[in-house]
């Protein structure tokens, strides 16, 4: 039989390239070049499908102009907020993320943003690298986790690792979800039906939910007046969840005490108005970053595609 043919948008890591080259006639990016949209179009002629990465943008437009050689667009994400679904599905293109895989590296990293947003640690940073820092009773005080109310907005996989470990340092967890979830699960956790009554109990809040139409701008002008004086809010999710401009003003009125961002609105691109926040932690989407979790993503991508040719379907589809 003959291999099937398809086009990796993105350098991955070399395991992951090998198995992509075993079980394909695979095209790599060896140099990591960031491909147009036209270019990904030109570069999917004769090719059967696509791995893409969260950085292509797959929109109508572009779907429209695949060839019809294009079967599968199998993104190297959990998230899948680049590719219009609909668009794939009037194609018959089926669309494949890799989710599960990258839950626990991600609540690491939601974990240490609300440790680094509560504990002040871009300040501190700062303070240690430019040196002569004087103690005091009073230096760079900031919010103890120990007793504090964390709200997660969105229990699922990763909402309900950083609660795990969220309540192993002491802290009290609150949460808002489509549906409340079975006793096993919450781990005494205290539900709540409504944004208001989460957000008005957050001390903290950790936003893990996907990037949804329903989701979009969640945290607006209207919501950030729900929370206590002072709240920590930290998001590990996607940046669309965030009005910026909403947040920035609370941080700048002390509303909002600091922010912990892992995710942001037009990525790498940060909005201006965070870096004169001095209580802004912010990292450059580092959620999966580990190797052993990017590996699992990229090996799920690609596993994703072989499924898909072989059964004619994929239980990671979501379209």
């Amino acid at each position: 039989m003959k291999m099937k043919k398809i086009l990796v948008t993105r350098k991955l890591i070399k395991d992951s390239e090998d198995k992509a080259l075993k079980i394909f006639d695979a095209k790599l990016n060896p140099n990591d070049e960031l491909y147009s949209q036209s270019r990904v179009i030109e570069m999917c002629q004769g090719c059967d499908g696509v791995l893409t990465s969260l950085t292509d943008k797959m929109d109508k437009e572009t779907i429209d102009k695949l060839p019809d050689s294009i079967k599968i667009i199998s993104n190297f994400a959990v998230g899948f907020g680049n590719i219009d679904l609909e668009a794939a599905k009037k194609r018959g293109i089926a669309v494949t993320n890799t989710p599960e895989v990258l839950s626990d590296a991600t609540a690491e990293i939601g974990v240490l943003l609300i440790l680094g947003a509560c504990r002040r640690a871009a300040e501190g940073i700062e303070s240690a690298r430019e040196g002569g820092w004087k103690w005091s009773a009073d230096y760079l005080i900031g919010k103890q986790l120990t007793g504090s109310r964390l709200g997660i907005l969105g229990m699922g996989r990763i909402g309900q690792k950083i609660a795990k470990i969220a309540k192993s340092l002491g802290m009290i967890i609150h949460y808002h979800n489509r549906s409340k979830l079975s006793p096993d699960k919450e781990d005494g956790a205290i539900y709540h039906d409504n944004l208001k009554s989460l957000f008005s109990v957050s001390d903290v809040l950790s936003i893990c939910c996907p990037a949804t139409k329903e989701t979009e701008n969640m945290i607006n002008k209207e919501t950030v007046e729900y929370f206590p004086k002072g709240a920590v809010i930290t998001n590990v999710a996607r940046g669309d969840i965030v009005d910026d401009d909403a947040l920035i003003d609370a941080l700048n009125r002390r509303k909002i005490y600091a922010v912990g961002l892992d995710v942001y609105k037009n990525e790498p691109n940060l909005n201006p108005g965070y870096l004169k926040i001095k209580s802004a932690f912010i990292l450059p989407h580092l959620g999966s970053a580990t190797k052993d979790t990017r590996i699992a993503m990229a090996n799920l991508a690609i596993d994703n595609i072989d499924e898909f040719f072989k059964t004619g379907n994929c239980k990671n589809k979501v379209n």
